[in-house]
């Protein structure tokens, strides 16, 4: 059965607020730019007038896809729990990361290929993977509503763990063909202008890529406004479990710093279960997969960073973290100009 949540309007009061604060302190109205758009955002999504965004969590959920099979990667299936073994034992680029910026870190089997063992692994694996969708539907939709209420179970344990600032990251081989089919579906896209070199494919590989989603798309003939439908017939289970957790951080109140490509797939998903979940969310970065900024501007939302990224793992978005954090500083630290004894702007 799928999941009902409730999501809070924003404060926009406490927006109005804290905008008429950000204009009192000592510097010219407005030379702070996105900074100050941020902290204004962020009283509107947490109520507070000193909102915080300490500690951020990261989630990373890992699942495979049966479409690897079609060799639409540039690696091997068995990459996908060898990667979950370096999240565990702190090696990934995730990994530093959030120890930069020290966040609370958990990786997540939601479906991977093959039995994962070792300590800090939370086990929820619903399914060995998806079958291959080109072939038959990747799950069914239980497994589909599963997942998502799996992705929103553990970010709500979260953020009862104190957590103030969700971002999410995946690990799945196969996972950019995956979000280029949804975004096609969701979007009525031309498959041709979303498909990039994933993990770096050849040409011949990306042409491989693009057909393989093209007869997926034709064959499994998704819903493209019914969200179980699309993950049930070409999704993936990490992308569902993103899409849950998204749901808890906006459900609690909680700003989502979404990641890259596959991220921001799982947020247009949300978006499609209840739009007022995109009040939540702050772009954190614009990866080179050509796909990503048209799921971004489906969210109407702009990036914080473009530094030519495209690993996810929740990497982009952990890295652009320092300037939402900020931003909380900015409000917090900054003397106004009646504390400072600074004469203001002249009338």
């Amino acid at each position: 059965m799928s999941i009902h949540v409730t999501i809070p309007p924003l404060a926009k009061q406490k927006g109005t607020e804290v905008s008429r604060y950000v204009d009192t302190l000592t510097k010219p109205q407005g030379s702070l730019g996105r900074l100050e758009e941020i902290a204004i955002a962020l009283a509107e999504m947490t109520g507070e007038s000193f909102p915080t965004v300490m500690p951020p969590g990261v989630i990373v959920f890992a699942a495979d896809h049966g479409i690897a099979k079609e060799g639409v990667s540039a690696f091997p299936q068995e990459v996908t729990s060898q990667m979950v073994y370096n999240f565990l034992t702190g090696g990934a680029a995730i990994n530093v990361f959030s120890r930069q910026i020290g966040a609370k870190f958990k990786i997540i089997d939601i479906g991977v290929a093959n039995d994962i063992n070792g300590e800090g692994l939370v086990n929820r694996k619903i399914k060995y993977g998806t079958a291959n969708f080109l072939q038959q539907d990747a799950m069914s939709r239980s497994e589909a509503e599963q997942a998502v209420k799996v992705g929103y179970e553990e970010a709500e344990k979260f953020i009862k763990d104190g957590v103030k600032c969700l971002i999410l990251g995946e690990m799945g081989i196969g996972n950019t063909t995956t979000s280029s089919a949804i975004l096609a579906v969701l979007l009525d896209e031309n498959v041709a202008e979303i498909v990039g070199h994933g993990t770096g494919i050849s040409d011949d590989g990306k042409i491989k890529k693009i057909e393989a989603i093209k007869q997926a798309i034709v064959k499994r003939n998704p819903n493209s406004t019914e969200v179980y439908d699309i993950l049930s017939k070409i999704g993936g289970l990490e992308i569902a479990g993103m899409t849950g957790a998204m749901l808890a951080a906006a459900h609690h109140r909680v700003p989502i710093l979404v990641d890259g490509f596959i991220c921001t797939i799982a947020a247009c998903l949300a978006k499609v279960i209840d739009p007022a979940v995109v009040d939540y969310m702050i772009v954190g970065h614009q990866s080179v997969e050509p796909g990503h900024k048209i799921a971004i501007e489906f969210l109407g939302k702009k990036p914080l960073v473009n530094l030519g990224l495209r690993l996810g793992e929740g990497s982009g978005a952990a890295v652009a973290f320092p300037i939402v954090k900020s931003a909380t500083l900015m409000l917090k630290e900054m003397a106004t100009f009646t504390q400072a004894g600074v004469s203001n702007k002249e009338e």
